[in-house]
């Protein structure tokens, strides 16, 4: 197996050496950049047949009891406490299992899994398994939003294309967005998934009346646009930055264009947008994007609808650009 050599601090994360100010609120406030870490190697030890599995084979290994026929998922023993520390001994077990509860969703993540959110974290036993390994969830539909995976809910393991030998190697998809031949072969990649087609919402048959909405709804949000365009706290929010968006509602559509640094609002379809959002009244994105809610709760509420899980990053930043506007006309 091939792998591409990669830092364990990502380059993008090491600030330049020096200062500066920012003014938040009237105050100036001196910034400056420092490091703390610390680098260190450990040991999978005896665990370590369970990671290579995963790593180089696509297997996914339990250890078995001896003497009362358990099998644990993770192998996290080598011995059975339950029968007098009889030895136990490696198996492999099915890439399908059954959630046995209902999985929390993290949207907001630390800095260590933010490339990793929205995910969900639950507990799955899979076939010939009789305990529950944690693993991360994924869904193919579109954002991550509860009532996706529940208690009972059948997934599928899915192997990463780069695979380091850790519990993030792995993670799961419910096996109803999968193929039959899919589901039934182990060692499924993530890039063997089909993850450009979600199926889109429906929106209703506009009439004069979501039509005019639209009309009204749309010149607040292209103000908006155009004040956080001059607004140099909310162009930092989204420097380095580039979304092509389609934004859908019933009574039209439109393009909002992210471009390092630089935000416009185009009423036009973009050729290939990088991903799109589907909202009934565009009054939800309008009162997101002025600080009268968060877009963010309206993904999670179901309200808004964006095609692509990775893309609540870009979400985040418009709530992010919405406040910073809010916070300069406090100053």
């Amino acid at each position: 197996m091939t792998t591409q050599q990669e830092k364990v601090i990502p380059s993008k994360y090491i600030p330049d050496v020096g200062s500066h100010v920012e003014t938040i609120e009237g105050n100036d406030y001196l910034i400056t950049n420092d490091a703390m870490y610390t680098f260190y190697q450990r040991s999978k030890g005896e665990f370590s047949p369970f990671f290579l599995a995963l790593r180089d084979d696509k297997r996914l290994l339990g250890c078995k009891c001896t003497n009362c026929g358990l099998v644990r998922v993770p192998p996290f023993l080598t011995h059975c406490p339950d029968c007098n520390f009889a030895p136990t001994e490696l198996i492999e077990v099915d890439q399908v299992g059954i959630m046995n509860s209902t999985p929390p969703i993290t949207y907001f993540a630390t800095s260590l899994f933010q490339d990793m959110a929205p995910y969900g974290r639950g507990r799955v036993i899979f076939n010939g398994a009789d305990t529950a390994m944690s693993v991360n969830l994924y869904t193919t539909t579109g954002i991550l939003v509860p009532g996706i995976f529940k208690k009972g809910t059948e997934v599928k393991l899915i192997f990463r294309d780069d695979r380091k030998g850790e519990m993030t190697d792995v993670f799961c998809v419910p096996t109803v967005e999968l193929s039959k031949e899919q589901i039934e072969r182990k060692g499924v990649q993530e890039s063997e998934i089909n993850w450009e087609a979600p199926i889109e919402p429906k929106l209703p048959q506009a009439d004069d009346q979501e039509v005019a909405l639209y009309n009204e709804a749309l010149e607040g949000i292209k103000s908006i646009i155009e004040e956080m365009n001059t607004n140099e706290r909310a162009r930092k929010d989204i420097a380095g930055w580039k979304r092509h968006i389609l934004v859908k509602t019933t009574g039209g559509q439109f393009a909002i264009v992210i471009d390092d640094g630089d935000i416009r609002l185009e009423q036009r379809e973009p050729a290939s947008p990088d991903f799109v959002m589907v909202c009934e009244d565009p009054r939800t994105l309008l009162d997101g994007l002025a600080y009268r809610g968060a877009i963010t709760d309206s993904v999670i509420n179901r309200k808004l609808w964006i095609s692509k899980n990775m893309e609540f990053n870009t979400i985040f930043k418009l709530d992010r650009m919405a406040r910073s506007v809010a916070r300069s006309k406090k100053s």
